[in-house]
């Protein structure tokens, strides 16, 4: 097979397999305590890789594809905690490459044991701010390809259109009460999603503004308020896997976004058993910063008499995360007191 052919067909077989996906769902959460407020969930976990990542994989590898830096014996390589190495795996083992996600070695097993579905190979570091360099070395050293998402995320993806997950939000919100959100909440693990959202929004000249709910402990929200913080001393002390860094990624675009809540994890967690009771399934605990930034912004309109829609993301399922947020133990030995939260996020929601 010649490299046009089979760039031609590994191109065609990611493409196929969008056209057999159907968009994610919008979920409306019912806030019956805030008349004329609206809550909605970009359901993001009924991808086939089952959360928000499975977008940024397809573009990594489209990417990839037509810069002509994958080819058919190509080894990719991942920096990840998790969810965006199970997508890079899935599209992987679809063009029969391998894979191998250099991850961090708290990350959940059963993360991994999905990598490992996929026939991806697992490269742990004790060190999480390691898994850039380490990620270098293995491309090195295998004449691979680093996929690096925190580098290409917000270039890989097509934020003017292309379905990308903001023109499927505002196309999804077309018939409803308040079309044009207030606010759009996400948080920031890369920034490709908030880059994304923040420059179509302004390509589409909307009034929607754009919040990224950051864990306390992440260094994004510092950099949004003091552009020359780049860095933390040591590692991001954060619980919520996904999101929440120690450095300022090359994604993350500070310019496009018009406010940032920085969430403690403990508010996180309890916003996250919350929505699991509500929607009677698990959610994971990126969704709980969501979701408790959203709270902060609905009490705010409330207290104001405004009347809106907020939308956010549902960015994966809970059953991820049965060894930590779900595990008792886990929990006993964190020992964050997340019913506050919890109370807090249920007088909205009940």
């Amino acid at each position: 097979m010649t490299r046009e052919t089979w760039l031609n067909r590994a191109i065609r077989l990611i493409e196929a397999d969008y056209n057999r996906s159907s968009d994610t769902h919008l979920i409306r959460v019912p806030l019956p305590h805030c008349r004329g407020i609206e809550l909605y969930l970009k359901d993001e976990s009924s991808h086939p890789t089952g959360s928000l990542k499975h977008r940024l994989a397809r573009s990594l590898f489209l990417y990839g594809l037509c810069n002509g830096w994958i080819g058919k014996d190509t080894t990719l390589i991942e920096a990840s905690s998790g969810s965006t190495a199970v997508s890079e795996a899935y599209f992987a083992k679809l063009l029969d490459l391998p894979f191998i996600a250099v991850v961090p070695a708290s990350t959940a097993e059963a993360k991994l044991e999905q990598i490992r579905f996929y026939g991806g190979q697992i490269h742990p570091v004790e060190d999480p701010g390691m898994v850039y360099a380490e990620s270098e070395r293995l491309a090195g050293e295998t004449g691979g390809h680093y996929l690096d998402q925190f580098t290409y995320a917000e270039r890989a993806t097509d934020w003017r259109g292309n379905n990308n997950i903001a023109q499927s939000i505002f196309s999804q919100m077309s018939e409803e009460d308040h079309p044009d959100p207030a606010w759009i909440v996400c948080g920031a693990g890369t920034g490709g999603t908030s880059a994304t959202l923040g420059r179509y929004i302004r390509y589409q000249r909307r009034p929607t503004q754009l919040c990224v709910a950051d864990p306390a402990g992440s260094v994004f929200h510092r950099h949004y308020a003091d552009r020359t913080v780049e860095t933390l001393e040591g590692r991001c002390e954060c619980r919520i896997e996904g999101i929440g860094r120690a450095r300022v990624e090359p994604s993350f675009e500070p310019g496009v976004i018009d406010r940032m809540i920085a969430v403690q994890d403990a508010d996180s967690i309890g916003a996250m058993f919350a929505l699991s009771k509500t929607l009677g399934r698990k959610v994971g605990g990126s969704t709980g910063t969501n979701l408790f930034a959203c709270l902060q912004l609905i009490e705010e309109m409330a207290s104001a008499g405004q009347t809106g829609s907020i939308v956010t993301l549902l960015c994966d399922d809970g059953a991820r995360y049965a060894s930590t947020y779900y595990s008792e133990e886990w929990l006993a030995e964190w020992g964050g007191n997340w019913r506050p939260a919890y109370e807090r996020m249920l007088e909205i929601l009940e």
